[in-house]
């Protein structure tokens, strides 16, 4: 006969069961009943262990200390992929542990997606600008110095005052950025300002000149 599952974790299943569903299909949470020793429920079971299976956790009773969280640790899952795991010791009134509540989370799919990312965008393929592309490229020096000008300054295109953007304007015209041919309008739209806006401070500028 299946013994009647305790009462007082039903809270507990709540949550392994919240947990488990947002972070599917990766992560598994095991409550383990530290007085029975055995598992008493498992969401999204991804170990292929079964509720009522032993938990093999009696020193948990005697060793637990003031424990509260344990991990993370990373131990290996029945179809050889990496689990990362992290362990909640669940206490009563008194402050002895009853249960263990255990997250699993499968990071394989994450390695892998770290693989292929560190592969595409590894550097070691890449050569230097060619200067026959770039030579005259107005809009790749106009990039440069426009993001570092907003670095020294901790400022983001978004954030960007009006003055800021006349103080800018000012500084790339200092920079020879509009000697292109198209470098106002290019300025205008990536500072979010009206072409015309830009060409009455370049007039401003050069009045002051």
């Amino acid at each position: 006969m299946t013994p009647r599952p305790a009462a007082d974790l039903d809270n507990y299943r709540a949550i392994a069961d919240a947990i488990a569903t947002l972070f599917f299909p990766h992560a598994e949470v095991v409550l383990h009943d530290l007085r029975t020793q055995k598992i008493d429920h498992i969401a999204n079971n991804i170990s292929k262990r079964a509720v009522g299976d032993d938990a093999a956790l009696e020193d948990m009773l005697d060793d637990a200390g003031d424990a509260r969280n344990i991990g993370p640790y990373e131990k290996l899952n029945w179809d050889g992929q990496k689990i990362r795991s992290v362990s909640s010791v669940l206490r009563d009134a008194g402050g002895k542990p009853v249960a263990l509540l255990c997250i699993n989370l499968n990071i394989s799919l994450f390695e892998s997606a770290r693989q292929a990312l560190d592969l595409f965008l590894s550097a070691n393929k890449l050569i230097p600008q060619p200067d026959a592309l770039f030579r005259d490229d107005w809009q790749e020096r106009i990039n440069t110095f426009l993001h570092a000008w907003l670095r020294q300054r901790q400022l983001g295109l978004n954030l960007l005052t009006r003055e800021h953007k006349r103080e800018l304007v000012e500084a790339l015209h200092a920079e020879g950025a509009f000697k292109g041919k198209s470098a106002a309008n290019y300025v205008a739209n990536v500072l979010n300002m009206g072409r015309a806006t830009v060409y009455k401070h370049l007039k401003e500028i050069k009045g002051e000149g």
